[in-house]
């Protein structure tokens, strides 16, 4: 299969308030050029989150740990840190292992979101 784009879409009961999280507590930008709710992690293209309004889901995640989104990032305690300080709820602080620096956290929906600093990226 070749792929034209890869995105990861989330179903909400409000996305207002994902989207909010995930572009002002989180720092994701924006790619509304792709569509309302999208976001990317960087400038590339892929991979892409899509959060969109559906009445059929729950208010909460229901098994958080069936989907996890990864964020890879330059400094795990530093962004552990600024998400503590912005209210963010950590279900596991950074803890290391030997591919690197990892931290889970929940959206406003309880899905789980981990952060994730990888050996060579200035994990200590």
């Amino acid at each position: 299969m070749e792929t034209q784009a890869f995105v990861v879409g989330i179903g909400t009961r409000d996305p207002e308030r994902l989207r909010t999280f995930y572009e002002t507590t989180v720092g994701l930008a924006p790619r509304f050029e792709f569509a309302a709710g999208a976001f990317a992690v960087n400038a590339a293209a892929d991979p892409c989150l899509l959060i969109e309004a559906h009445d059929e889901v729950a208010e909460s995640a229901r098994e958080p740990q069936r989907v996890l989104l990864n964020l890879v990032v330059a400094n795990a305690r530093a962004e552990e840190a600024r998400l503590r300080a912005a209210g963010v709820e950590f279900i596991r602080a950074v803890y290391e292992d030997p591919e690197g620096l990892f931290a889970t956290f929940t959206d406003p929906d309880g899905n789980y979101c981990q952060l994730v600093q990888l050996r060579g990226e200035g994990a200590t």
